[in-house]
């Protein structure tokens, strides 16, 4: 898969670490660049359910491109998302919908998470890639 560029770095850096531990900094870092959506926009609506942390997702087009924006109690949700956001925002949602979270992988981040935080961060994934299905419907 061709992944955008933005994305592509951030799998270049977490690649290059290899103690689980640091990786788990590096998402607290990346848990503030990701478009949040404020805590009094969660609701049950957006709620991602599965995932052990309060966790929320808003998606929506512009132009006729898929975004979306995220919240969590968890930092290393926050984190999730906000590389789940490099991976789909500005693509078409016909992409998002079809696409597989294989950069955790590459990134070596799936081994560093529990069982409960992985089953969480597809969830999320999973739910994304529904609204992309409804909003490509939009299209």
């Amino acid at each position: 898969m061709t992944w955008p560029q933005a994305l592509q770095v951030a799998i270049d850096e977490f690649s290059d670490v290899f103690d689980p531990m640091e990786r788990y900094e590096m998402l607290f870092e990346w848990a503030s660049e990701v478009n949040q959506l404020p805590i009094d926009e969660w609701n049950d609506d957006n709620r991602i359910h599965g995932c052990q942390s309060q966790a929320h997702v808003l998606c929506h087009l512009e132009d006729g491109l898929f975004y979306m924006r995220g919240g969590a109690d968890a930092q290393i949700v926050q984190g999730l998302m906000a590389i789940t956001c490099l991976a789909v925002n500005g693509r078409p949602p016909q992409e998002v919908a079809e696409i597989e979270p294989t950069f955790v992988d590459e990134m070596g981040l799936k081994a560093s998470l529990t069982p409960s935080r992985s089953n969480g961060f597809l969830n999320m994934f999973k739910r994304v890639q529904g609204e992309a299905r409804s909003l490509a419907g939009n299209v």
